[in-house]
């Protein structure tokens, strides 16, 4: 009887244990501020329903059933630009931080972090400072859930192109992955690295400081 009762409940009881081991790491996380970029070998998983490109009029369109098929909400024509003029505003409230910049484009709102604001200055991963950036960008892009994210890296001039590519998406799929893993659904992305395309400054030391960024084109998702 003893045996029976026991295997009964180590079903039970394995669960409890890992609810609780995970409810520890975060409580762990969350005192200690700190920050890791998953191991590489798991990143596609994170990423899963991720769109990896320009985000084009026509992939939105060809997403867009996936998306609602998957519980995702919509606006209403009527409702874009009152919803993003919101979105705009908490942004710009609370993101007034050197590096930082966020702007209007028509309908979309445009956040673009310059690396060193996000990222730590040796090591490709996010800095304590972009964390913080970060989860104000995510609790904000959780809220405003009727909206499509391009994520898009960017380099400063490097003589090597496809280094400049890899470089600049690197950045792009790091803070992608953030975001997934705080309540933003990955079917809302496109992930893409630009290299050294666009910049936003000369090739002094600071306009290469620059343009190496990461820019995020938030877009209203309308039925």
């Amino acid at each position: 009887m003893l045996k029976l009762e026991n295997n009964f409940f180590r079903p039970a009881k394995a669960y409890l244990l890992s609810v609780l081991y995970a409810l520890c790491s975060v409580l762990l996380l969350s005192s200690c501020g700190g920050y890791k970029t998953p191991e590489r070998g798991t990143w596609d998983t994170i990423l899963r329903g991720a769109s990896f490109g320009t985000m084009t009029e026509t992939a939105r369109r060809a997403k867009q059933p996936i998306y609602q098929g998957a519980g995702g909400r919509v606006l209403l024509p009527h409702e874009v630009g009152p919803y993003m003029d919101t979105l705009e505003e908490e942004l710009t409230d609370n993101l007034r931080k050197f590096g930082i910049q966020i702007s209007r484009v028509g309908d979309d709102v445009m956040v673009v972090i310059v690396r060193s604001a996000f990222m730590s200055a040796d090591h490709p991963d996010i800095s304590d400072e972009g964390v913080e950036t970060l989860r104000t960008v995510s609790r904000a892009l959780a809220r405003f859930d009727r909206t499509w994210i391009e994520i898009a890296g960017y380099s400063d001039a490097m003589t090597d192109q496809n280094a400049a590519t890899r470089f600049s998406f690197d950045m792009a799929e790091r803070v992608a992955l953030f975001l997934a893993q705080h309540r933003v659904k990955t079917l809302r992305m496109f992930v893409v690295g630009r290299g050294s395309a666009r910049p936003i400054a000369d090739q002094s030391s600071m306009g290469r400081q620059m343009n190496r960024r990461v820019e995020l084109r938030i877009s209203p998702i309308v039925k």
